[in-house]
């Protein structure tokens, strides 16, 4: 666990391949999507808090802090990413995705180790690139507020901007699958408990 690091699990989504359903809070095998994101992302960090724009209630049931977008038009995860950053207890924050259960259990211990000098790092699998898994210093709030306020939602452009340091997990294309449909949470269920 690093004690200067801080989770945020983003659900502030539309989530319509879901067809409109919050996908965090989609029951699979009787637990909400994010707690199993939970489970995977709190031995990895000191705090968790949940960006979320709807169904706060039902995140803040967890006990968990929940941070709404500064912003209220649905601007992707990047408007998540920001909130968290001004209200993260630490300098440094690691997001994760609400919809992407199975990420690497060293996810967190990776990019820090891998980030050199750069105040940004996210997840590769060596084919593609996962932005929404990334570890962000709170010092480059202000330039994502200025790439957000002139109209820019595009996450991967911002970090190259800021130069970002690629993490590759080689092999582990199936950690950073993510379930977008309820056919993906079923078929995801079904493999655990073959697993199991």
């Amino acid at each position: 666990m690093h004690k200067e690091i801080s989770g945020v699990i983003l659900a502030g989504g539309r989530a319509t391949r879901m067809g409109g359903e919050d996908k965090g809070l989609v029951s699979i095998g009787g637990i909400a999507l994010y707690q199993h994101v939970l489970a995977r992302l709190r031995p990895q960090v000191a705090s968790v808090a949940i960006s979320a724009n709807r169904n706060q209630a039902r995140y803040q049931a967890s006990g968990l802090p929940v941070i709404g977008d500064l912003t209220p038009d649905f601007a992707g995860p990047l408007a998540g990413m920001l909130a968290g950053l001004k209200q993260a207890p630490s300098e440094w924050v690691v997001f994760v995705p609400c919809d992407v259960p199975d990420f690497p259990a060293d996810l967190v211990a990776q990019l820090w180790q891998q980030k050199g000098a750069a105040q940004a790092a996210f997840a590769s699998d060596g084919e593609r690139d996962h932005p929404t898994l990334a570890l962000l210093h709170s010092q480059i709030a202000p330039q994502l507020a200025d790439y957000l306020a002139r109209g820019e939602r595009k996450l991967m452009l911002f970090l190259h901007q800021i130069g970002a340091q690629r993490v590759v997990f080689s092999g582990q294309q199936a950690a950073f699958h993510n379930l977008n449909t309820p056919a993906d949470c079923l078929n995801w269920q079904q493999t655990r408990e073959l697993k199991k």
